[in-house]
């Protein structure tokens, strides 16, 4: 299934200053539904400080706009996030259900299970293949299933823009190559718009639908082949 063309992220004029120091200066681009667009850039290109300004962590000017096509005029915008890193103690007694309970119910989760959330949970969870560890401790997941997990957080209920951080470090070649089958099947089941930054350019090269090249400014932004031959690219990566 194609996107459907009709919404599209706008991403307008973000520019990010601390104590003097610009870090983003009028970062501009579009994301389209179904579309995984990939961030890159050298150390201290402000690709992880991009992602918090878009998640308002942090003040920026700018703006980012929800445009539905369809009906001609912006909507507010349902993000989901997955973190770089989690910090998780191992055999903490934290279990999947209990974590994801959290996140998305109002009542105390942690004195009975609720059937009917459980039920829901358990339903999403299938979506990512990993219903079978709802019971699981969280502390005892491996990094892949953990992704899955997170995965399955963030897209409760379905984002219109789904924002990863290096969502793969740490992560084995079998479970970066399901974490990706995942990220497919979002964009064409759902249209959900992902953006993504990655430092590892093979796996950009495979799966970018969009490439932008950050350097505090975007230097360069189209498709994997474009944005790889270009004369930008080479002078913040060399050639690969």
């Amino acid at each position: 299934m194609e996107a459907c063309g009709l919404h599209c992220t706008k991403i307008k004029n973000i520019s990010v200053k601390i104590e003097n120091q610009v870090i983003l200066k009028d970062v501009s681009f579009d994301v389209h539904c179904g579309e995984l667009t990939m961030i890159i850039g050298k150390n201290g290109a402000g690709k992880t400080t991009l992602l918090k300004a878009l998640l308002n962590e942090i003040e920026h000017t700018g703006k980012v706009e929800f445009f539905d096509m369809k009906e001609n005029k912006s909507k507010k915008i349902k993000i989901g996030y997955v973190p770089q890193h989690l910090n998780i103690e191992r055999n903490m007694p934290t279990s999947v259900y209990d974590m994801f309970a959290s996140y998305i119910s109002d009542k105390p989760v942690f004195l009975r299970k609720n059937k009917e959330l459980y039920a829901k949970i358990k339903e999403n969870l299938k979506i990512f293949g990993a219903d079978k560890l709802i019971d699981n401790r969280v502390g005892n997941l491996s990094g892949g299933e953990l992704q899955r997990i997170l995965l399955s957080i963030a897209t409760y209920p379905i984002p219109n823009l789904l924002i990863l951080d290096e969502p793969v470090s740490g992560v084995d070649r079998n479970g970066t190559r399901d974490f990706y089958e995942i990220l497919s099947k979002l964009k064409n089941q759902y249209d959900m718009s992902i953006i993504l930054v990655s430092h590892d350019l093979e796996l950009v090269q495979k799966f970018a639908d969009k490439v932008i090249l950050l350097d505090k400014k975007v230097k360069k932004q189209g498709t994997a082949k474009e944005v790889f031959e270009s004369r930008e690219f080479k002078e913040s990566f060399g050639s690969i």
